[in-house]
């Protein structure tokens, strides 16, 4: 369903939301000098942002240590859900290409780090005039805030996905279960899964959303 909202180009829509963090981030930036935290911050980005390009996302916001993307969003119509199972795989596929990128790399040569990726799919409202990247402020949903949760519960060096983002892509990826957490303003424990690994895409799955 397409809308105006104060004169903005809206509509609403399914996007998968990923967003990563370094683990432990304060404790490594307390130690260091400034112009050392943006050295780390830079390489840093600059990698995330190269895999999530490459896995036709976009950036949305970098936030201290945390970076936010989108799939999905930047189509000139509404995804039908084989467009929506893509943009999820690619999402799914861009987090464990940001671990492997990182795994065991001296961020700006000299600092070694370890991250955790979340991911959910549901419905939002996206800005059509932002969807490139730092385009701020380019979806709304709750679906923002349950890919940012469920990142925090991720174990360092994984990528864990909420119950629809598996669902539109466990045709493409392989999975392992694991225990539902219980997340703040959520009335049920959520159900988690670790990717692993892709596998060879067969026929898509029937959408379903978590926002």
């Amino acid at each position: 369903m397409n809308r105006m909202t104060a004169g903005i180009r809206c509509r609403r829509q399914t996007v998968t939301v990923l967003f990563v963090d370094i683990v432990g981030f304060t404790a490594i930036v307390d130690e260091l000098d400034c112009a050392d935290v943006r050295d780390l911050q830079m390489d840093y980005f600059s990698t995330v942002s190269a895999e999530v390009r490459a896995a036709g996302g976009v950036v949305e916001k970098f936030i201290g240590d945390a970076v936010m993307a989108i799939f999905g969003a930047d189509g000139p119509l509404p995804g039908t859900p084989e467009d929506t199972s893509c943009a999820a795989v690619g999402a799914v596929r861009a987090g464990l290409a940001i671990q492997e990128a990182l795994r065991g790399r001296l961020l700006a040569g000299r600092f070694p780090v370890r991250t955790r990726v979340g991911l959910a799919t549901g419905d939002a409202i996206v800005d059509l005039d932002q969807t490139r990247d730092g385009g701020y402020g380019m979806v709304s949903g709750s679906v923002v805030s349950t890919a940012a949760r469920l990142q925090a519960y991720a174990p360092h060096d994984t990528v864990v996905v909420c119950a629809a983002t598996r669902a539109v892509t466990d045709h493409a990826v392989v999975y392992q279960e694991m225990p539902p957490v219980s997340v703040a303003g959520k009335s049920a424990p959520v159900e988690l899964s670790r990717a692993l690994y892709p596998q060879v895409v067969t026929a898509g799955p029937v959408l379903q959303t978590c926002g």
